[in-house]
């Protein structure tokens, strides 16, 4: 569906030997002190020097400031739309500028190019940050119509040829058990309708070649995917693996065609194991999306026509690698041994131990002690020198978010961390990138400086994609509630 919209005026790069490639890449919620909680984590659990570095210790340019129009202190939507549009928004707006109207992002004036596109994410394909890139609606909740823009129900049709992640439920009818929609369209349908493969399942996007025709959609979870502690390998595909495949079949579509392509890669959940202070969680996240820029960095080493950026749209929890646990001028050292043992994420944790609690209503409390001592500190968490008042903590609640909070501090403790906030912090991000033209992106940047950088390198026009949108809706008719505001 190319237009061939390219801007009127943009910066001067040096010239390229062929079609330029951008991978953006999201790490929600990670900032500077969890890269060096990961780092050191992985130094200590694999022996290695304390020179090592993760693969994005040598490719660190700068910093990106991350407040909202509306605040110090960004949300997702508006952190992503600062990417996408280049533009700073209010928190929750996704694809739309402060007054509430669409505005063009890099994704749609890219396919308007002739580019190929693509959207990978861990989290609902419809959450906050893939959506972004890819609707326009007033309020990040309204994923009914952000999965409606994805499937290309609006003026400019399907922009986005390639999406892997979860998010199943929006694009199913409200009959369907699945389904968290609320109203009877199954989007799925209407999609193949428009041309796109659905696929759902790791069998399927491992059977697909890099020639797979497009577009192409695979949502392989209900909502969101799971965490990486407890994703299970032969049933859910890992963030690199989908950013593999990704690649592979837009590199091959684009080299066809002589475009570059556009793909945006989120590691989603690191930001929501940090909303729940679960380090032990947290750090997995990081390695898994570690695992992914070290495949993208060998990408664009083999493409020099590629550049990869990877930036954090806010910091989440307010970590900080050493917690005093009292009066006594504290020890200097952290202890992350402490996570290596945790075997489950403390959502998964707390959603057994509840399911326990509700299949046990009528067993007496020393039982229920008893299933804590023995499953949950020995086996799940591997904690043995548990006190009573912990164990007691765990036994006395039915609420979920209390569970979680006890678990986050029984984990935390014992590795020595503290963590601010159950929400996001104002701090800078760490800014990273590779690549052609990658010094560019040097220094203190504000986040809408990295969609800038994305619009220029490549030519984009996004104010005439924003009036080519200009009539299309903002604003989900049906209804929808504030779920989770994570992220």
């Amino acid at each position: 569906m190319s237009r061939c919209l390219t801007s009127k005026k943009s910066k001067a790069f040096a010239k390229s030997d062929g079609p330029i490639n951008v991978i953006l890449m999201i790490s929600d919620g990670f900032g500077p002190a969890s890269e060096t909680m990961a780092r050191q984590f992985y130094q200590s659990t694999n022996r290695l020097p304390v020179s090592w570095k993760s693969p994005l210790d040598d490719i660190l340019v700068g910093a990106s400031r991350t407040q909202s129009s509306d605040s110090l202190i960004t949300d997702s939507a508006a952190g992503a739309t600062a990417f996408s549009c280049a533009m700073k928004s209010y928190n929750g707006a996704i694809g739309v500028d402060p007054s509430k109207n669409a505005c063009g992002t890099i994704l749609e004036a890219a396919k308007l190019k002739g580019m190929f596109t693509g959207l990978v994410a861990t989290s609902r394909i419809t959450h906050a940050t893939p959506g972004s890139f890819s609707a326009h609606v007033v309020n990040r909740d309204m994923e009914d119509l952000i999965a409606q823009y994805q499937i290309g129900n609006f003026s400019l049709g399907p922009v986005v040829d390639l999406m892997f992640g979860g998010g199943r439920c929006f694009f199913l009818p409200k009959s369907d058990p699945e389904s968290c929609r609320k109203d009877d369209r199954d989007l799925i349908s209407e999609a193949k309708n428009k041309g796109f493969t659905s696929i759902s399942s790791l069998e399927q996007l491992n059977s697909l070649n890099s020639n797979q025709k497009l577009p192409l959609m695979g949502l392989f979870s209900g909502s969101h995917m799971d965490y990486e502690i407890d994703r299970d390998p032969s049933q859910q595909p890992s963030l690199s693996s989908m950013a593999d495949k990704a690649i592979k079949i837009l590199t091959e579509s684009s080299s066809k065609a002589n475009t570059g392509f556009f793909l945006m890669i989120e590691g989603s959940r690191i930001d929501m194991a940090a909303h729940s202070n679960d380090p032990a969680t947290h750090v997995r996240e990081i390695i898994s999306y570690w695992d992914t820029v070290k495949l993208v960095r060998k990408f664009v080493d083999e493409n020099p026509n590629t550049v990869v950026i990877s930036v954090s749209d806010h910091e989440t929890g307010g970590l900080s690698v050493a917690k005093q646990l009292g009066p006594e001028y504290p020890d200097y050292f952290w202890k992350p041994e402490a996570l290596v043992n945790v075997k489950m994420s403390i959502e998964k944790i707390s959603k057994k131990l509840l399911y326990f609690f509700t299949d046990n209503l009528n067993s007496n409390l020393e039982k229920k002690k008893e299933f804590v001592k023995s499953v949950v500190f020995a086996k799940w968490l591997e904690i043995h020198d548990y006190n009573d008042d912990e164990v007691n903590a765990l036994t006395n609640t039915d609420k979920s978010t209390v569970l979680r909070q006890h678990l986050s501090d029984i984990v935390s403790k014992r590795a020595l961390l503290g963590w601010a906030t159950h929400g996001h912090s104002a701090v800078d991000v760490n800014l990273y990138a590779h690549g052609y033209e990658s010094s560019q992106l040097r220094g203190n940047k504000e986040n809408t400086d990295v969609g800038t950088f994305i619009k220029n390198i490549l030519d984009l026009d996004l104010s005439s994609v924003t009036k080519m949108i200009s009539n299309d809706p903002v604003q989900q008719i049906t209804p929808f509630s504030a779920s989770e505001w994570l992220g």
